[in-house]
């Protein structure tokens, strides 16, 4: 009874949690979504990992309420609010993919499933899932992120609200498995060991056809399918053989030309012009219509059911801990230092040793510990390794090592370093660089702003003088360490200039940020500096709010809600502590302030910059972003835009036929021009019409962003009243329409996009206290003519050449555009560095990587392309995260045999233990790699013997009888699962014991006494 009553508990809170989010269809239209189905199977696996966790910890998992947030906060067992901004973060990476498989993949049969693609669809589920085992290995989890989401696509498919699509899901809705009465999942697909069976015509004749000016090769089966529907709503259109024989097929998808092979079902639908051609109709169950109702729903559960076989996979490879950094769930920011170790730095590397020190020593075991530890050491020409860990006497061992030795003629390998800090750290991290020389890897400047875009992370620099006048730093920064400024400004961090006896007090700001529930509310610069007030918001979720001002001769007051005023000459006044430490003003808030519009009055005419964080206490609301762009086709919707948003707004469609014809479609007015390969050809297609669009076009056109706003009653308790882009370096302020789509996410159309560089604010009101808040995304964006796109499609071999293809589309200027590729592992490589473009116009380019033969499986490779044009505004950027993953030859699980169990518990758990004896073997495959215990409070040891050749690995688990459940999770080398499921009986009777001395295991095992065998399913 209480297991039905937790079950229903999970079931209720997983739906709290994802109403508004729908499952199968296009956008816009309420019906069933990839994101929901994600969405669903994601959070009911967290809950169960969170339980699972709380047990190990021998504490009690009661979430209270419906919001993420509280979810997180029992999960993590923390005393105060939570921020759901990195688990939101850490989903859209996830969610985002899944569009870009929509959109880039758009008639690629294997990524959907369509055309009978089975064989090469499971290939695909294969090669990703391994990748994902061998990333979150290596701590590469973005990496292991974007691959699940475009694993999981092939499974679903349709069309989240504004988040799109899913893989693995594609079988259930565009196969037969549902037609054929299947109530359960298809194992197999998630199964590298098993093939797919019984597959409808897999005898494939070669055909040349002539195709819009182009001959391509066809493919042709010879098992019809379907019958013909007239009508294309027959609720089962599947010829009786194909039903009575269980013969697996797809529908075909044309959406260039109405081919199929004879006999052929087709996927169905307005774009589908095969459904045109006898048989006539299709069998897609993306949308629920009245004709195909219960299948769609059955796609569904079976879609949910199915992704929850694969996070359990994944989560059984990677154990609980791994499984929920994976999805975003740590207890606090990440501590990221990047050093430079030079001779000069002696007393630089003494206080960044000593603030590190401080922080593992203070946090440790609190809910601000931080998750993880990063630290980038540089030199000349030397520069790395980055070591990242979750153990804080590690990262104390490891900086302790840390020597300023070597340098001499001043220039350093800083950006190589700071490259480093910003491909390994989690996204949205903050990131400290203690240096006193200026780059010396000026070519990395542009790769360095692209990461900051991409990652959103903060950087902030102290800079020291090797010189002991202040007065020569201040003189020198703006010229000699101009591109750190530059940095710190494009990411919201700070550029400090200190000497270096003053650095230990410059260093609290990173105290003041080493938590993950820090938030932004103002953040302004101004060069050359102005006389100009500035108002923030602060509302009563805020603690420990601190202004940080930058600049020389920096005069100023603070103004308070109730008038009481402060100015720059008073350190300790009635409003808050002021601070100054070389060029940098700490201003740190009374602990009593009032809420609601404070204003900052600056009265400086030299450059400088503000920025106001606050840190979220008991009802913690933020956000996070991504500019998006509308793509069209089969599942419309929108995907993420990787680097700048346009300046105008294009919407182009890539299209690959089934004949592998790559078509562009460039809206123009009423009409679009389709350029093919080998041929051109002009056509009006009615199919994909679009309002006009006016010429010449104009700058600043709409662009939209997607928002997801979090706070600790759940965003149902917050009322979203303002969005808009806000200058940084000016007045401008670009307020957005608002449309809410359901789950915490808005949708904001902004009409005029500011053209100088702008971050993101939202106002609005928090319900239940009716407090006004005010946050502010900290990186800097801005518009651009360029747009810069690379497909991943698969992984990287070590030894292997490997290829990636780009392309760079231009509404700006016309002419040679230049291109930078670099990588973080310096694998070598060669690319098109120049490309000839015309207004309105695309160019396709080639990076060729040479990766060597010894590079480790798992480890991820972030590629940045760079452009740049003639124009001031032709410049933009892609940041690609490729995985390298060796061949795979060991398909098969581990086995777990159960060989001894003490049945029998008494109805009074408090006083009783019980025990579970084990025998694990991976037999000839690649041995096994780690046992744990994936559920259960007790104690497991275990003793590996040799029998036969075999490594046998006999177990024992012991625990109390108030702990009744057990999982042991037995991963081999290659993150192959086996597992042992047990839980054991209650009764009011005597315990009773009938383990397996561990000296008898094998002797059982050899008589094949095997109560159950649990391999991964």
């Amino acid at each position: 009874m209480l297991g039905m009553l937790s079950s229903l508990h999970t079931l209720a809170l997983v739906v709290l949690l994802l109403s508004g989010v729908q499952a199968f269809v296009p956008v816009g239209v309420s019906s069933n979504t990839h994101v929901t189905i994600t969405g669903n199977a994601v959070m009911k696996k967290i809950y169960e990992v969170c339980e699972a966790v709380a047990e190990s910890e021998g504490r009690e998992f009661k979430p209270t309420g419906s919001s993420v947030e509280e979810l997180l906060h029992e999960c993590l067992g923390t005393a105060t609010g939570v921020s759901g901004a990195k688990f939101h973060e850490a989903l859209n990476q996830i969610y985002m993919q899944n569009g870009l498989v929509d959109r880039d993949f758009m008639t690629s049969s294997p990524h959907h499933f369509s055309d009978e693609a089975f064989n090469e669809g499971h290939a695909l589920i294969s090669q990703g899932t391994a990748a994902i085992k061998a990333n979150i290995r290596k701590d590469s989890l973005q990496a292991a992120r974007e691959t699940l989401g475009r694993v999981l696509h092939t499974l679903q498919c349709t069309v989240v609200q504004y988040r799109i699509c899913m893989f693995l899901q594609d079988f259930y809705s565009h196969s037969n498995w549902v037609e054929l009465g299947n109530k359960r999942t298809y194992v197999n697909l998630i199964r590298p060991d098993l093939t797919i069976h019984n597959i409808a015509g897999n005898e494939r004749i070669k055909l040349k056809k002539k195709i819009l000016c182009v001959f391509v090769f066809l493919e042709d089966v010879n098992t019809s399918t379907c019958s013909d529907c007239a009508t294309g709503t027959c609720s089962n259109p599947l010829l009786p053989s194909i039903l009575n024989e269980k013969k697996l097929t797809s529908g075909y998808m044309g959406l260039v030309s109405s081919y199929k092979p004879k006999g052929k079902c087709s996927h169905g639908g307005d774009v589908d012009l095969s459904s045109t051609q006898n048989p006539r109709g299709g069998i897609s169950k993306d949308e629920r219509r009245p004709h195909n109702v219960d299948f769609h729903n059955t796609a569904v559960s079976l879609a949910t059911e199915a992704s929850l076989e694969l996070l359990e996979d994944i989560r059984g490879a990677s154990g609980n801990n791994a499984y929920l950094q994976l999805m975003g769930i740590a207890r606090s920011a990440v501590l990221c230092f990047v050093i430079d170790t030079t001779g000069s730095m002696a007393d630089d590397i003494t206080e960044a040793k000593r603030v590190a020190y401080n922080i593992i020593d203070s946090k440790k075991g609190t809910q601000d510990e931080p998750s993880e530890y990063i630290l980038v050491p540089f030199n000349d020409p030397k520069f790395g390794p980055l070591t990242k860990t979750t153990d804080p006497d590690v990262m104390k061992r490891e900086i302790s090592k840390l020597t300023a030795t070597g340098g001499g003629d001043e220039p350093e390998m800083c950006l190589s370093g700071l490259q480093l800090a910003l491909t390994g750290a989690p996204a949205s991290s903050h990131i400290y660089v203690f240096t006193d020389a200026p780059a010396k890897d000026m070519n990395l400047e542009k790769t360095i702003i692209a990461l900051i875009h991409s990652t959103k992370s903060t950087v902030s620099f102290f800079i020291t003088s090797k010189t002991t006048s202040v007065r020569t730093v201040r003189m020198e920064g703006r010229t000699k360490f101009q591109l750190y400024y530059d940095f710190a400004l494009a990411s919201g961090g700070q550029a400090i200039e200190v000497s270096k006896a003053n650095l230990p007090n410059a260093t609290d700001i990173i105290v003041d940020s080493s938590t993950s529930a820090l938030v932004t509310i103002l953040q302004q610069a101004r060069n050359p500096g102005r006389v100009e007030s500035f108002p923030f918001l602060i509302d009563a979720s805020l603690s420990n709010v601190t202004a940080y001002i930058t600049g020389n001769n920096l005069i100023f007051t603070l103004h308070s809600p109730s008038g009481v005023t402060q100015t720059h000459t008073v350190d300790k006044g009635p409003l808050a502590l002021i601070q100054t430490v070389g060029n940098l003003r700490h201003i740190l808030f009374s602990s009593h302030m009032e809420t609601g519009l404070w204003h900052i009055s600056m009265e400086s005419t030299a450059a400088y910059t503000i920025k106001v964080t606050g840190e979220l206490g008991q009802s913690p609301v933020t956000f996070i972003y991504s500019f998006v762009e509308e793509f069209k086709g089969p599942h419309p919707g929108f995907a993420t835009i990787d680097g700048r948003p346009q300046t105008v707004q294009t919407v182009v469609i890539h299209l690959c036929s089934l004949f592998i014809i790559v078509i562009k479609i460039v809206l123009w007015q009423n009409n679009m021009i389709l350029r093919v390969q080998d041929g051109s050809y002009q056509n009006k297609c009615d199919r994909y019409s679009s309002p006009s669009l006016p010429s010449p076009l104009p700058s600043g056109l709409p662009t939209k962003l997607l928002l997801t706003v979090t706070g600790q009653k759940g965003v149902e308790a917050l009322k979203i009243q303002e969005v808009a882009l806000v200058e940084v370096s000016g007045a401008r302020a670009s307020n957005g329409t608002i449309e809410e789509v359901g789950g915490g996410d808005f949708l904001v159309t902004v009409s005029n996009v500011p053209e100088r560089e702008f971050v993101v604010m939202v106002k609005g009101e928090e319900k239940t206290t009716a407090s006004h808040f005010q946050r502010q995304s900290t990186t800097q964006m801005s518009l651009s003519t360029v747009t810069v796109k690379a497909t991943v499609n698969s992984t990287m071999l070590p030894g292997k050449e490997f290829k990636l293809k780009f392309t760079i589309t231009t509404n700006g200027t016309s002419g040679t555009y230049s291109v930078i590729a670099t990588n973080d592992r310096n694998i070598p490589m060669r690319f098109d560095s120049t490309l000839n473009l015309v207004s309105g116009g695309s160019a396709e380019g080639t990076v060729i990587f040479n990766p060597p033969a010894n590079i480790q499986s798992g480890t991820d490779v972030t590629l940045t392309i760079g452009v740049e044009g003639p124009g001031p505004t032709d410049t933009n950027f892609a940041v690609v995260r490729l995985s390298v993953l060796n061949k795979v030859t060991d398909f098969t699980p581990p086995k777990c045999v159960i060989v001894g169990v003490s049945t029998i518990c008494p109805t009074d758990c408090t006083e009783s233990n019980w025990d579970l004896s084990v025998n694990i073997t991976d037999g000839n495959g690649s041995g096994i790699q780690e046992i744990s215990i994936q559920k259960g409070n007790g104690n497991f040891s275990q003793d590996a013997v040799v029998d036969g050749g075999v490594i046998v690995v006999m177990g024992l688990y012991s625990a109390s009888c108030c702990s009744p459940d057990v999982t042991v999770s037995a991963v081999d080398k290659e993150g192959n699962v086996g597992k042992c499921i047990f839980t054991v009986e209650k009764s009011g009777g005597a315990r009773v014991s009938l383990s397996v001395p561990l000296g008898a295991c094998l002797l059982a095992l050899a008589l094949s006494v095997l109560y159950d065998i649990f391999p991964l399913l």
